[in-house]
């Protein structure tokens, strides 16, 4: 039987009977890349309007110390995003991430529902959308989680920072 004709199943364990690495090795490089990417652009953002802008909305929403809470958040968004994404200390950087997106979920986007996508018409201008549900904040959690259980897999900073230290010893 060649590798073509197996279950992806059997395929990753066919492979690693071989002395390969397992494909589910890879498993959390394109969340580390999504997550990563996707925590940074969102902090990027809100710098790119001004914290002033993204303060203002916090104080919109009753959220107490709104000028230190929105630098903590755009803080724990870029440099979170980019711990994700290197893969350094995702456990560490996973803990302020969640509570942003906690924070996000019930104070904002619980009240529109599940769906981020809310396609409310279509006009000359093109689709219009309603405010975006807790869908993608359960997305990032989950992926969050996925990371800290499963490690952060290939190409991460954390693997080459442990090779180092074994090597010094």
């Amino acid at each position: 039987m060649n590798d073509a004709s197996l279950p992806a199943h059997q395929l990753s364990s066919h492979i690693r009977g071989v002395g390969r690495v397992s494909l589910s090795h890879w498993a959390a490089l394109p969340l580390r890349l999504i997550v990563g990417y996707g925590f940074m652009a969102h902090g990027f953002a809100k710098l790119m309007r001004g914290p002033d802008h993204f303060t203002g909305i916090l104080q919109a929403i009753g959220v107490p110390q709104a000028p230190l809470m929105a630098a903590a958040t755009i803080a724990v968004e870029v440099l979170g995003g980019l711990a994700v994404l290197l893969g350094v200390r995702i456990a560490w950087a996973s803990v302020p991430m969640a509570i942003v997106l906690l924070v996000a979920m019930f104070t904002v986007h619980l009240p529109y529902g599940f769906s981020s996508i809310k396609l409310q018409a279509i006009t000359s201008a093109g689709a219009q959308f309603g405010p975006p549900g807790y869908e993608c904040d359960l997305l990032y959690l989950a992926c969050l989680a996925a990371l800290v259980l499963g490690g952060s897999g290939p190409f991460a900073l954390d693997n080459l920072l442990c090779r180092k230290r074994l090597a010094a010893d």
